[in-house]
């Protein structure tokens, strides 16, 4: 801010495309803290850069931030071998509008998050810019630090790889609400049928609770297990469950509360008029950013 009250221009660049940074760096990383981390060293570097020599100033911020998310999801890569259990994307609070926008709610879903975590640091990279982001050949090469033949092949390999894991057959926002409403009510009243009759025959639990909190260390695979699961495990619980409708990830989901007290959230990915998908963060160290929205972008 000048001594007048105005903005500087790096200043101005950096605030109007910060959610977009944001949301590339978390869709690298899927984690809300390190992309923050991420916007910070990006801000440190681009305070530095003469501007005068920056042709295109939001896929010059694009590039900066796609580095060092680069260098810290290798770092990421060792650390969550370590991670005790199953890992879940920090899930965010969302708009409504983001589960509107079809491309980005499926972007930053909890299931395509998963699937991207099965890719090489640069095959995400590449993948999340020029899927997500509709980047140019050209601008993924300089960022990665390859030439724009061999950042074609990766994303070749990365849309291949991606496509033959990720979910089909989505439904509309509104198609979702509706399954996940008698999902909840199936849940706050221990109905195992009701259960039955929402949860696709290969639905798939997982849950995360880090290591701090109880959750499956594996998978829970198939309606009538994961049915046992949560009906087991209500029964184990004391407090009085409650759950509450909401959108995480651009997607349906469900604040889980016992005794008034967060619990965990509860991601929901719906195909088919049935619930393919669930995904419980337990882990307190990831619901920091599910009281309040988080906005994000891809343009």
């Amino acid at each position: 801010m000048s001594a007048h009250g105005t903005t500087d221009p790096a200043t101005e660049a950096f605030v109007a495309h910060r959610n977009l940074l944001f949301t590339v760096a978390y869709e690298m990383l899927g984690s809300a803290a390190d992309a923050e981390d991420v916007l910070q060293e990006t801000w440190l570097r681009w305070a530095d850069v003469d501007l005068g020599k920056v042709r295109d100033r939001r896929a010059y911020l694009v590039r900066i931030t796609t580095r060092q998310a680069l260098n810290r999801l290798r770092v990421m890569k060792r650390r969550r071998e370590a991670y005790v259990g199953q890992w879940l994307p920090e899930p965010l609070l969302t708009a409504p509008d983001v589960a509107e926008d079809v491309e980005l709610a499926e972007s930053v879903s909890m299931a395509l998050m998963l699937v991207l975590e099965t890719l090489s640091p640069t095959e995400r990279a590449v993948f999340v810019l020029r899927e997500a982001f509709d980047v140019g050949y050209d601008e993924i090469a300089a960022a990665v630090g390859k030439s724009p033949a061999a950042v074609r092949q990766i994303a070749h390999r990365a849309r291949r790889h991606v496509d033959a894991r990720r979910p089909r057959h989505t439904v509309s926002p509104s198609e979702s609400r509706a399954v996940v409403e008698s999902f909840r009510q199936a849940l706050e009243t221990g109905d195992p049928q009701g259960l039955l009759d929402v949860l696709a025959p290969d639905v798939v639990l997982v849950g995360d609770g880090g290591g701090i909190k109880q959750a499956a260390l594996r998978p829970v695979a198939g309606a009538e297990k994961v049915t046992r699961f949560y009906i087991g495990g209500i029964r184990r619980t004391s407090g009085r469950i409650s759950t509450e409708l909401t959108v995480v990830n651009g997607n349906p989901a469900l604040v889980v509360r016992v005794d008034g007290e967060l619990d965990g959230i509860l991601a929901i990915r719906v195909e088919d008029a049935r619930i393919s998908g669930l995904y419980y963060v337990r882990n307190p160290e990831k619901l920091t950013r599910v009281e309040s929205e988080t906005a994000l972008t891809l343009r």
